[in-house]
């Protein structure tokens, strides 16, 4: 195991350095985006708007990681808070906690969706709040959730203007615990071509990946503390990004050291 594992990392090293590999990575990614491809896909009946490799990642990072709390910015029809909580129930099947829970926020939960979730298997998993992700009583309401909890995994997937990522950022990347992640998605919008993300009021210059590249320096320059007491520290992890390939995730898996 020990080989394998050796020329697993030997080989995701290989792909950080293979330029020819990367760049038909992502002319594969910007013509999927063009045609919407990730709008293809379901987890245990619901619709999950991810790229498959990304779905992968998730699965590798909460076996890795076993939160006690998941939490989720932003739900559309629900099938990453269904991700999450069988992942959940998988890590309880062999000896996780129990009781781990996943919690959603969005603006707007629309019935039809809130009521799908709360029909599924996996709705013993799952809490949701519906209200503006950073607003101050939505963002108190969540601290308290995780307050207390020794593991907690963070994602953010809602409004990806740089100024809402950011606020998302100063919110809850402090709620990340040390061994585990912050993952930003949509910070590819920075490198693909402003039409392709449409009439969105987000492009280039404007999304998720220029709120991570500032929350990082303020971290570094100003400093920030975790919601344990402890100082924040996050690192792009770009052995996620080599393995993948195509993300809609690049430079958006942020590790906090354990």
């Amino acid at each position: 195991m020990k080989k394998f594992s050796e020329e697993v990392t030997a080989r995701i090293d290989g792909n950080g350095q293979d330029s020819a590999l990367k760049q038909s990575a992502h002319g594969f990614l910007l013509e999927s985006l063009r045609t919407q491809y990730s709008y293809n896909f379901s987890w245990l009946g619901r619709p999950v708007i991810q790229y498959p490799q990304d779905i992968v990642a998730m699965q590798e990072l909460i076996w890795t990681v076993q939160p006690d709390l998941i939490v989720e910015t932003g739900i559309a029809h629900g099938g990453s808070l269904i991700l999450s909580a069988s992942m959940l129930e998988l890590n309880a099947a062999c000896g996780g906690n129990p009781d781990a829970r996943v919690l959603g926020i969005d603006i707007d939960i629309r019935p039809h969706n809130r009521e799908a979730i709360l029909a599924h298997p996996m709705a013993k998993r799952i809490d949701m709040i519906q209200g503006s992700s950073i607003a101050p009583e939505i963002i108190e309401q969540v601290r308290s959730r995780a307050a207390g909890m020794p593991r907690v995994l963070v994602c953010l997937d809602s409004n990806h203007t740089h100024d809402h990522v950011l606020a998302e950022l100063e919110a809850y990347a402090p709620l990340t615990s040390a061994g585990s992640y912050c993952v930003v998605f949509d910070t590819v919008v920075e490198d693909i071509p402003k039409a392709l993300s449409g009439a969105r009021p987000w492009g280039p210059g404007d999304n998720p990946k220029t709120a991570v590249r500032e929350y990082l320096r303020r971290i570094t320059e100003e400093g920030r503390m975790a919601l344990d007491g402890r100082p924040l520290s996050l690192e792009i992890d770009k052995t996620v990004e080599h393995k993948l390939l195509i993300s809609v995730a690049p430079d958006g898996y942020l590790h906090r050291p354990g």
